[in-house]
């Protein structure tokens, strides 16, 4: 008989996370983002949190909520932008950037989930990424508060890389379009993007899932992230899964009509 990993409620979920815990969070942006499980630590207090994720959510949304609610004490991301309160933060001296390009980012997760302590990538070479330099905090006046160290560099067959550390956290929060009773979970299209890497890295792994079935129903071909990596499982409600805002909404209007005889 298979484990039994689903617990009744997002808040019952991550009811243990410790003040000062290293997050893993999946998502893109606002695509596949564990919207329920950031808001209910939220509503668990956690504080000095530690967050791994490709960026920080937007202002008012996602990861940007535990940021206005300044429990978030230090941030490994690739990206700043869309999140004016994460940039004025950063800014202002009150939180610590390890700014990381995307894909090593992904690779740190993805090598600590499999056990692997560092890898070798040309990716940064030649920059302050491999040189040091990068601002991680500043002080309020403006001044570099503390910098990333310089990393060692080989070269392997010609080509110069630089030593990257793999990332495990103590905490993966994650969302999954289909999840089964053990935690085998299956992600629609770019929501797949951090999620299976992010969970990897967690020592402890949640997963919210827009639809939980049994045990066995997910067809082996098409689990996308193996129940070894997942601790705890959350089945939203179909009100709760259909919500899934979007950054910026673009539209375009009509064409203006052509002009006769316009050169």
């Amino acid at each position: 008989m298979s484990v039994d990993k689903v617990v009744a409620t997002a808040a019952e979920a991550v009811a243990d996370v410790a003040d000062g815990s290293s997050l893993a969070v999946g998502g893109f942006g606002l695509s596949g983002i564990p919207w329920f499980l950031i808001e209910a630590l939220l509503e668990q207090g956690a504080a000095d949190l530690e967050v791994v994720s490709n960026n920080c959510g937007v202002d008012g949304a996602g990861l940007g909520l535990l940021l206005e609610a300044q429990r978030i004490s230090r941030v490994i991301a690739s990206y700043v932008g869309e999140n004016k309160e994460f940039a004025r933060q950063y800014l202002a001296g009150e939180l610590t950037v390890e700014l990381t390009p995307q894909g090593t980012l992904a690779e740190r997760l993805r090598a600590g989930g499999a056990g692997v302590g560092a890898f070798f990538t040309p990716t940064g070479v030649g920059t302050l990424v491999s040189e040091g330099g990068l601002p991680w905090r500043y002080h309020p006046d403006g001044t570099v508060a503390i910098a990333s160290p310089a990393k060692e560099t080989r070269d392997f067959r010609g080509v110069e890389m630089v030593l990257e550390e793999a990332i495990v956290t103590d905490v993966a929060l994650v969302r999954a379009a289909v999840a089964d009773r053990a935690g085998n979970c299956v992600f629609h299209a770019a929501a797949r993007n951090f999620n299976p890497a992010a969970a990897m890295a967690g020592r402890l792994t949640i997963v919210e899932a827009e639809r939980v079935v049994e045990a066995g129903d997910i067809r082996p071909d098409e689990v996308h992230l193996p129940g070894v990596f997942v601790q705890r499982v959350v089945e939203l409600t179909p009100e709760q899964a259909a919500r899934k805002d979007i950054e910026k909404r673009t539209t375009r209007g009509k064409r203006p009509a052509a002009t006769v005889g316009a050169s």
